[in-house]
């Protein structure tokens, strides 16, 4: 099935000169700086980028292909630990075809194959997008950074926890450190629903102020006041305690520093693929999310599905998820890169949901794939995997209300766009 991939020793990574980095005076000249801030807002849009880590990924490639339809210039950072080199090649060929269909300018797009964590790259590669400055901050052609690249399965995390906390925890810490050297402090960072712990099966709504990073007061749809308490509650797995460790850090560079802002964005579970067939969820290795699941099973790769735990306290006895479709989800991350630019934010540090505010169980999601596409999936019950929780269902109205931003597509669009996926490309493992 499908075309073969180019090799994976193939890259358009460009060899980089060794850098010479400047240091910075004490003194610093408001006015030069108003100056460079000028300059960069007039910049041609081909000359300025969004730095994209993880960038060939599922949810990586979706977001970079709607920011280059937005009129954004991507840098992409990808190390092919989970993604191929094909990808890069299906983003440009469909953001081309959206700006020639509408007349527009097709931004600048640019690979650079390395680990996030290897900050002799990193340093060399924002070198060359580096903007003069003698005094005070440095600045940057880079505008913001939208962050994906992290281990993102729970059963492994659990098997190789030092493997996660390296990558997720230890990696963020270097990586900012060194973006903020060049300047570089719009950061949206990719969180997760996994932060709320055992509050997913409290029954109640799953609003972002459950899981807070500083002291604060919270007024309930009553009136009343809660005083709300940093931490966490019951987080059943090492995956889940990287992102909430990493919300943390972030939350506290941001107290530190106020030139930074950072978004940090909680979402669920991403389906689907882009409308156009040509590009979808394809990782390296055994899936373990529902959908490339399904597909290995409608394929015939797989002889049945395995739905984890049909006992859980739902109508169905199977778990209940918030799904959202993977394009919904990258303009969300648009949304929050919108806001975080334009200074419309609340505070420097700020967390939302992106979600329907609805879920599915699997079982239900399994009935509807089974309806688009016109196929049986065999499936079996097997046990409840070590981590999940039952049920994990976003509130998203601070999203709608800040971001201006909401879901538009449903399952049935997502199983179809899947379909459509397996229809044109004929992907095979």
């Amino acid at each position: 099935m499908g075309s073969p991939r180019q090799s994976e020793e193939s890259s358009p990574f460009e060899a980089l000169s060794p850098i010479d980095l400047d240091t910075p005076a004490t003194e610093i000249s408001t006015l030069f700086d108003d100056t460079l801030d000028n300059l960069l807002s007039d910049l041609p849009v081909d000359d300025q980028y969004i730095l994209v880590t993880g960038g060939l990924g599922f949810i990586g490639s979706h977001t970079t292909l709607e920011l280059l339809k937005a009129g954004y210039s991507v840098i992409i950072i990808d190390d092919l630990s989970n993604s191929y080199q094909d990808v890069f090649d299906r983003i440009q060929q469909l953001a081309f075809q959206f700006h020639e269909s509408n007349g527009t300018e097709m931004p600048s797009l640019k690979m650079y194959r390395h680990d996030y964590r290897d900050t002799v790259s990193l340093r060399e590669l924002l070198h060359q997008y580096r903007l003069p400055s003698r005094w005070g901050s440095p600045k940057s052609k880079v505008g913001g950074v939208i962050h994906f690249a992290a281990h993102k399965a729970v059963e492994e995390s659990i098997r190789n926890p030092l493997k996660y906390y390296a990558n997720n925890v230890s990696g963020l810490i270097d990586f900012v450190g060194t973006l903020g050297e060049y300047g570089i402090k719009t950061f949206i960072f990719s969180s997760s629903a996994t932060v709320y712990g055992t509050l997913a099966n409290s029954g109640i709504p799953l609003k972002e102020e459950l899981c807070v990073h500083r002291q604060g007061i919270f007024k309930n749809d009553d009136g009343s006041e809660v005083v709300l308490q940093p931490g966490c509650t019951g987080i059943t797995n090492p995956y889940g305690r990287t992102k909430w460790m990493c919300e943390a850090i972030l939350a506290d560079l941001a107290y530190s520093d106020p030139e930074w802002t950072i978004v940090a964005l909680r979402y669920f579970n991403p389906i689907g693929c882009d409308e156009s067939g040509k590009l979808g969820e394809d990782p390296k290795g055994i899936p373990t999310n529902l959908f490339p699941v399904i597909v290995k099973v409608i394929t015939g790769q797989s002889d049945q599905l395995h739905m984890f735990g049909t006992d859980w306290d739902t109508e169905d006895g199977t778990a209940i998820r918030d799904f959202i479709h993977v394009t919904d989800l990258a303009r969300g991350h648009i949304a929050a890169l919108n806001t975080a630019n334009e200074g419309k934010l609340q505070e420097n540090f700020r967390t939302f949901n992106l979600g329907t505010g609805h879920g599915h169980s699997v079982l239900e999601v399994v009935s509807a794939m089974e309806t688009v596409s016109s196929k049986s999936i065999p499936r079996t019950a097997a046990g409840r995997r070590q981590g999940d929780v039952g049920s994990c269902v976003a509130t998203a109205a601070r999203s709608h209300n800040e971001l201006a931003w909401k879901t538009e597509k449903t399952i049935v669009d997502a199983c179809r766009d899947i379909c459509n996926f397996l229809g044109v490309s004929g992907r095979s493992s």
